[in-house]
Parts: structure tokens; C-alpha cells; sequence
């Protein structure tokens, strides 16, 4: 039996299914089971708990043999504390490549290094993943090209080989499934060190469009980010991308020396998700 945290997100949702092709049992951790269970493939049940409440950890624990987790919940040393009481056997933190930043007083810093600290300083055997930014980050545009063939993005100048959940999915299952993991924080990216202009040239070959890029000027990204998400976010943004204390740029093989072939490239999530963006 395994758990996973946040089974019906990008990753959590990619962890699930790569488990489930490999024949596991799956338990998915939600606060409202009811919703995410017909969201979860056959071979996983939707359980109730919450890693930010501790005490509700013990019933969906109970004969699990390893965990998914996600980071930045405000008690990770108690939920650790009882994923070790549980006797689980080991964990998988999706982590990120934030921790890397220069700049690690930033809130999104921050909160990794937090979750990886509960993680390693609990006593559980633990693999740590840090992807860079994920292909699936693009759906964001979903609603510009409902009204237009324009896309604007801020950060035109910053490449970034993003990856596609699916095979952070399958790293994890793999560290999930199989010992020699243990004690190993990977980093992952994709194929390809990708501009949000090239993006947009791969998007407008998969779905038959005339697209266009325009670079947003940070003042007009910091406004509409600032609507979105808190204020601290907003600044650890423009830190990693603007600022240039993150570089999430470089091409890594980690992804093809765990699970046994390249990573997928952005053409083939757009493929994937075409439907998304018509």
C-alpha cells in the first residue's frame, strides 16, 4: 500500500497513475475524499486526512509501505513524526529547485527547505525530487488563447528546461517502488532549455495556429501576479527570474538514468494536452 499527497494535482496525479500501471495499491490523502475519489483511477481509494492536522494521519497510514508527499505544510515535523510511528518504510518529497537559489531568504525557498529539513531530520528513509518548472505550468495560457492568438508572459528572456509531471511521476514511483533511492535528493528537468517564446512556436505547430509571443513588462506580471497569489510569492518570482538568483536552464540526465528513457519533450505535452488550449 502507498500514499499519496495531493493525488489529484499535475504531480500527485502522475505519482498515482505510474504506481497504479505497476500494479500497487494506492491510497490518495485528501480533505474531501468525496471529490477527489472520481478523479483517482481504479486501484486507488481517496482517504481522508490532512498533513497540516497530524492527528488525522494515523487511519490513512496505517499499512502503508511508502509516501508521497508535497512540501510546505505548516506541521511537517508532526506529520513526519507520524508517518515514522506508522513504521513506513520510506517517503518521497517533491521538493524543488528553489532550494538551489541564491537567494534562500525568499518565501518559496523558504517553505522547501523547511519540508526538506521535517523530512530529513525524521528518522524515515526519504528520496528528495527538485524539478525545475513544469510544461504543464503553460495551461496558464489556456485563457489567452481562448480570446486570441497573442500570448504575454513575463520572463521572455529566461529559459527554463521545464518537465513534464509525468515524469516526475515516474521518478517518484520508481524511488516509491525500489530500494537505493534512499539518502538521494534529484534534481530533474526535461529535455530541452526552452524560452517562453519557443513554447509558444511548439504550441502553435500542435494545435495548427498563427501564434504569437509578446514579452509582458515586469510592472504589468507584477500586477497580475499580485492579484493571484501573496505578496512574498510575487517577490520570489521576480528574485529567481528577473533578478537571475535561480537557474533552472540546465539540461540533466537524471530523469533517463532512473527510469530508463528521456524525459518527455514539450511537444508531446502540448500534443497531450491540445485539448486544453482549443
Amino acid at each position: 500500500m502507498y500514499l499519496v499527497t495531493g493525488a489529484t494535482g499535475n504531480v500527485g496525479g502522475a505519482v498515482v497513475r505510474a504506481l497504479v500501471d505497476a500494479g500497487a495499491e494506492v491510497r490518495g490523502l485528501s480533505r474531501d475524499p468525496g471529490r477527489a475519489g472520481p478523479d483517482l483511477p481504479p486501484g486507488a481509494t481517496a482517504v481522508a486526512g490532512d498533513l497540516n492536522r497530524p492527528e488525522t494521519l494515523a487511519g490513512p497510514l496505517e499499512g502503508v509501505r511508502a509516501a508521497f508527499l508535497l512540501p510546505g505544510y505548516a506541521d511537517m515535523p508532526g506529520a513526519m513524526a507520524e508517518v515514522k510511528r506508522a513504521g513506513v518504510d520510506r517517503v518521497v518529497l517533491l521538493s524543488g529547485s528553489a532550494v538551489l537559489a541564491t537567494d534562500t531568504g525568499n518565501a518559496i525557498s523558504r517553505y522547501m527547505i523547511e519540508s526538506e529539513t521535517a523530512v530529513r531530520d525524521s528518522g524515515v528513509p526519504w528520496t528528495i525530487l527538485r524539478p525545475v518548472g513544469f510544461m504543464s505550468n503553460t495551461l496558464q495560457w489556456a485563457s489567452l488563447l481562448g480570446a486570441g492568438d497573442v500570448v504575454r508572459a513575463p520572463f521572455a528572456g529566461v529559459r527554463v528546461a521545464n518537465i513534464d509531471p509525468y515524469d516526475i511521476g515516474a521518478v517518484a514511483a520508481a524511488a516509491l517502488l525500489s530500494g537505493g533511492h534512499e539518502g538521494r535528493a534529484y534534481s530533474l528537468s526535461g529535455p530541452a532549455s526552452l524560452l517562453p517564446a519557443d513554447r509558444v512556436e511548439i504550441l502553435a505547430k500542435v494545435l495548427g495556429r498563427d501564434l504569437r509571443f509578446e514579452a509582458q513588462p515586469d510592472d504589468a506580471a507584477r500586477a497580475e501576479m499580485s492579484a493571484a497569489m501573496p505578496a512574498e510569492y510575487v517577490a520570489a518570482f521576480f528574485s529567481f527570474y528577473a533578478d537571475g538568483t535561480l537557474d533552472e536552464s540546465q539540461v540533466l540526465p537524471t530523469v533517463e538514468e532512473i527510469v530508463g528513457r528521456p524525459p518527455r519533450t514539450f511537444e508531446q505535452w502540448a500534443t497531450a494536452h491540445a485539448g486544453a488550449f482549443r
